[in-house]
């Protein structure tokens, strides 16, 4: 019961706050302290200021909170333990090596085409491509 007048008492001084604020000639402020009284009072229309207070006295919703707060202890520690062996695997080189594509390991060692030599185009055949290949090298592609 404590809890449901000081809530409304809160929405009522925020309104209040609003509706200054508003006087002031500052609408989009007014509207936003607005929203933000209204919230306590439709909690309290709602009833989760009653489940929120019958669940901080309740034995069984704190060992509740217990168990989520160990599968969640657990569930992060396994997973920097996950992060660390992959990262063990990437420093040490491990069997297994990045996966690349076989095409793009032959075009980056493959010798360019002399300038000297005219396509159909009337460019010579190395620099069709030399604008996306600065942009690839640019980005370490």
């Amino acid at each position: 019961m404590l809890a449901e007048t000081i809530c409304s008492a809160a929405a009522v001084a925020g309104l209040g706050i609003a509706a200054i604020t508003a006087y002031r000639k500052r609408f989009l402020s007014a509207a936003r302290i607005a929203a933000y009284a209204l919230v306590p009072l439709g909690l309290v229309m709602i009833g989760a200021v009653d489940w929120i207070a019958g669940t901080a006295f309740s034995p069984v919703a704190w060992a509740g909170f217990g168990v989520l707060g160990g599968a969640w202890l657990l569930f992060s520690s396994t997973r920097a333990v996950e992060r660390r062996r992959a990262g063990r695997k990437e420093t040490t080189g491990g069997a297994e090596q990045a996966a690349v594509a076989p095409a793009a390991s032959s075009r980056a060692v493959a010798p360019k085409p002399q300038a000297g030599s005219a396509g159909q185009s009337g460019r010579p055949a190395g620099e069709d491509f030399s604008d996306i290949e600065a942009i690839l090298k640019k980005h370490g592609i």
